[in-house]
């Protein structure tokens, strides 16, 4: 018998409570000692017994996840409550006409009067106002007058290092700015445009229906046990899954594709550029690596539809649905600055101890399935905007400049 440390012990307990019922379901011996030998075999069986000081310790970052890790039985966007909460509370005593004029030039203005919706007649981007609007018209007639700033830019605006709390709405950020996050245009329309989807990625509740009938198609034990990547070198912290796909193809399949600053072979590491691959086709492996972008990354939420196991690279770059997510409960978390050896002890880890992994994949799978659906997002917006409202303190006047959107 494999000795077993007392921290791997540990491990034991959490993954019999939480993977496969109570003690009592896996072992009904009143001899102490049976059980505890039972529960040693068992553990043997499904944890790897490679001797791999690596192993061991991303077994523990999962039993002290699970330990204090709580699954919410909530049905409404409020599990993101606590998210724009944080994001308002920098403007708790109240946001002066001043103080948002002083922001105009930061993003496009809009009002809300009367439950109408108006906005500055030029948009830096169309689709993306367009995907924001959406949302907005679906939640308006819950929503108080107000006005808003919304930035549609990919970097947010307003930094914690150089400005004292300004109120623009922002789709991503990192701990270092006061800008409000709301859901990105992308879950509606204004995404990333290439080839394969030449009007940009959009309509979130399309994808949702796709991408998991793919997912139905290739289930874990089908999946290839391979790391799969496709995407432009918008970061050098992708390199080294790139470079460890060219050493060990058995372990990894990433490759750079064109984006539209490509100029040639030296910008996707001297090997031609790979052709795009649909998000549905990530679904045939059982590791998925994601990698921020210029902010946050739009493909994060569509690969946990997979049912594969997502290996998240980076925890700077945040979207609104992000912070109730957990590393090593909802994914795999990977240090920006990871070498191809940390890489590959990783996926190694996954490849040896399989259950845990398909574990985690679901876990990331149910979150996403069940916590951002469509109504969720217009949930979100409807909370954001009505706590929002609540901090004007000057009454909201018809800009005349302003345009109508409709439905239409």
């Amino acid at each position: 018998m494999a000795v077993i440390s007392n921290k791997m012990w540990n491990v034991l307990v959490v993954l019999l409570i939480s993977s496969y019922g109570s003690c009592l379901d896996v072992c009904e011996e009143k001899d102490v000692t049976s059980c505890v030998s039972r529960g040693v075999s068992f553990i043997e069986s499904h944890i790897s017994k490679e001797n791999n000081p690596s192993n061991e310790q991303f077994l523990l970052n999962i039993e002290t996840a699970r330990s204090s890790y709580q699954p919410k039985d909530i049905k409404n966007c409020s599990i993101y409550k606590n998210v724009y909460r944080s994001d308002l509370a920098p403007f708790k005593g109240g946001i002066a006409k001043n103080t948002i004029q002083s922001v105009y030039d930061r993003g496009t203005k809009y009002q809300i009067i009367n439950h109408k919706l108006y906005r500055e007649k030029e948009c830096m981007y169309p689709a993306r106002c367009s995907g924001v609007e959406h949302f907005i018209l679906k939640v308006i007639k819950k929503i108080p007058n107000l006005e808003l700033v919304l930035n549609t830019r990919d970097w947010p605006q307003v930094s914690k290092h150089y400005s004292e709390p300004k109120p623009v709405f922002s789709f991503s950020k990192t701990d270092g700015y006061y800008d409000i996050m709301y859901p990105a245009w992308s879950f509606w329309d204004g995404g990333p445009a290439i080839s394969l989807y030449p009007k940009g990625l959009g309509r979130w509740d399309l994808h949702r229906k796709q991408i998991a009938r793919e997912a139905d198609l290739w289930p874990w034990e089908r999946k290839k046990s391979v790391a799969f990547f496709r995407g432009s070198r918008t970061s050098s912290e992708r390199d080294p899954l790139i470079l460890l796909s060219r050493e060990r193809p058995d372990l990894v399949d990433a490759q750079y594709t064109k984006n539209q600053a490509w100029k040639s072979d030296e910008d996707t590491l001297y090997v031609p550029a790979a052709t795009e691959v649909p998000l549905e086709s990530h679904c045939h492996y059982k590791y998925l690596f994601n990698f921020r972008g210029v902010a946050a990354s739009f493909r994060f939420k569509h690969l946990f539809l997979c049912r594969s196991l997502v290996f998240h690279v980076g925890d700077e770059w945040m979207e609104f649905f992000y912070y109730p997510m957990l590393p090593w409960i909802h994914y795999i978390p990977v240090r920006s600055t990871a070498t191809k050896e940390e890489i590959r002890s990783l996926i190694e880890f996954a490849k040896n101890n399989d259950e845990i992994a398909q574990k985690i994949a679901q876990e990331g799978y149910d979150f996403i399935w069940n916590h951002l659906r469509m109504k969720d997002i217009q949930c979100y917006w409807r909370s954001l905007l009505k706590n929002y409202a609540k901090l004007i303190k000057y009454d909201i006047v018809r800009d005349p400049k302003l345009q109508e959107i409709t439905n239409v």
